[in-house]
C-alpha cells in the first residue's frame, strides 16, 4: 500500500545540527502551505490508492495548529483509499499543548514522535533545543493523557561533551516514560549547518562506537527491541511508514524537499516556498531522482533491517545468483551472522554497515 509523507517545513528557529529544509513561517505561510498541499492531494494522479501510512514530518509540522493539520489529514482521507492507516505527526516538547494534542488524536493522529534528543539539559542547550528535560517528559506525559498510545522519542549520540554516563542517563530517562518507540541517531555535523561552521566537534569515532553499542544494549535491557539500525520498539510499535524506506514499499511525499517512490522511480519537490505556493499542481514541479529498488539497493536496505536478507527470497525477485554472497560472509565474522540462508548484521556490524554491504556485493 502507499505510504504518505508530508513535509512541514518550519520551525521557530534552526537548530544549529539541522541541514532539513526548515524557514521561519512569515505571515500567511501556514493557511497558503496547507492549501498548496491540499491541491497535490486533490490533483494527483495516485488518488484513490489505498493508504496504510501517513507520516507529517519537518521541521516543526505542529506550527501548522490543529485546524490546518486535520484539513490536510481530511482532505487525504476523501482522496485516498485510507485502510485503518498509522497517522504519525512529528512535534517539538513544550511545543503543544494538551488540548492540542486531544484535537490531533480526535482528528485521526494516532502516534506522536517528539524530538527530545537528550535528557540532559546541558546537552540540550548545546544542541540549540527550547525545551529542557522536563518539558520532554511533561509534553510525553500529555500526550499519553490524550490518548496516543503509539509514542516516539528521538535520542542523539555523539553530542558535544556527551559522555558515556550522560546517554545512560538519557535512555534510562526516556525509558521511563510511556513511550513505545525510540530511535537513537548519531549525530554527524553537515557542511551547510551551523556546527560546521562553528567547528564544532563530536566525540571521536572510538568513543562514539562505544556509545551506540550501550545504547543498544540498555534500550534492549529497557524492552526496546531493535529492529533497524537507528531504531528501537517494544512489541509490535515499529514505525509502519518508515518501514517502507527500508522495504522499498511506495510512498508519496508532498512538500518542498518532499522525496517519493513509485513505480520504481524516485522524484523529490525542489526546495523553495514561493514556487510550491503559485503553482496550480505542485506536484508538477517534482523534479526525476532516477530508478530505485534495484538489487543492491535492496541489499543495502536488507542489511539495515535485525530482520536481514533473506538470500533465497532476493534471488526470486530478482533472478540473480546469490551463492557469491553466501561465500563472501566467512570473513567478516563478528560483523554478521548466517544462519539458514539469511544474513543478519550484529551491532558491530551496524556501524559499519556500509563497508559491510560493499564487501558482500562486489569484488
Amino acid at each position: 500500500m502507499l505510504g504518505l509523507y508530508i513535509h512541514v517545513p518550519f520551525c521557530r528557529s534552526k537548530c544549529p545540527y539541522c541541514d532539513f529544509y526548515s524557514v521561519k513561517p512569515g505571515d500567511d505561510a501556514l493557511t497558503a502551505y496547507t492549501d498548496a498541499v491540499c491541491r497535490v492531494i486533490t490533483k494527483s494522479e495516485h488518488a484513490g490508492k489505498p493508504v496504510d501510512t501517513v507520516y507529517f514530518g519537518g521541521g516543526t509540522p505542529v506550527l501548522l495548529g490543529g485546524k490546518n493539520l486535520s484539513r490536510i489529514l481530511e482532505t487525504a482521507a476523501k482522496h485516498f483509499r485510507f485502510t485503518e492507516p498509522e497517522v504519525t505527526i512529528e512535534a517539538n516538547p513544550a511545543a503543544i499543548t494538551v488540548s492540542e494534542l486531544k484535537s490531533l488524536r480526535r482528528s485521526g493522529f494516532n502516534r506522536i514522535s517528539f524530538g527530545v534528543q537528550s535528557g540532559v539539559d546541558t546537552e540540550l542547550s548545546a544542541l540549540g533545543r527550547l525545551h529542557t528535560a522536563a518539558q520532554a517528559q511533561k509534553s510525553i506525559l500529555d500526550a499519553d493523557q490524550a490518548g496516543f498510545l503509539r509514542i516516539s522519542a528521538d535520542l542523539m549520540l555523539g553530542i558535544p561533551h556527551q559522555t558515556a554516563e550522560s546517554l545512560r542517563r538519557s535512555i534510562d530517562f526516556i525509558a521511563a516514560l510511556p513511550l513505545t518507540h525510540v530511535s537513537a541517531y548519531m549525530l554527524k555535523i553537515e557542511e551547510n549547518t551551523a556546527f560546521y561552521k562553528r567547528g564544532v566537534t563530536c566525540p571521536d569515532d572510538t568513543t562514539l562506537a562505544g556509545m551506540y553499542l550501550a545504547a543498544v544494549e540498555r534500550l534492549s535491557e529497557l524492552g526496546f527491541l531493535q529492529y533497524e539500525i537507528s531504531n528501537f520498539a517494544k512489541k509490535v510499535a515499529v514505525s509502519r511508514h518508515n518501514l517502507k524506506y527500508w522495504t522499498l514499499a511506495e510512498y508519496l511525499g508532498v512538500g518542498p524537499s518532499a522525496h517519493s517512490f513509485i513505480g520504481g522511480k524516485r522524484f523529490f519537490i525542489p526546495r523553495g516556498l514561493k514556487a510550491f505556493f503559485q503553482a496550480e499542481n505542485p506536484m508538477s514541479l517534482a523534479v526525476p531522482d532516477g530508478d530505485g529498488g534495484g538489487f543492491e539497493e535492496y541489499i543495502m536496505l536488507r542489511l539495515r533491517l535485525t530482520e536481514g536478507l533473506n538470500l533465497a527470497k532476493a534471488a526470486e525477485i530478482y533472478n540473480v545468483d546469490t551463492d557469491k554472497i553466501a561465500k563472501k560472509t566467512k570473513p567478516l565474522n563478528g560483523l554478521l551472522k548466517i544462519k539458514d540462508g539469511v544474513i543478519t548484521l550484529t551491532p558491530q556490524g551496524f556501524l559499519l554497515s556500509n563497508a559491510v554491504t560493499a564487501a558482500l556485493l562486489y569484488d
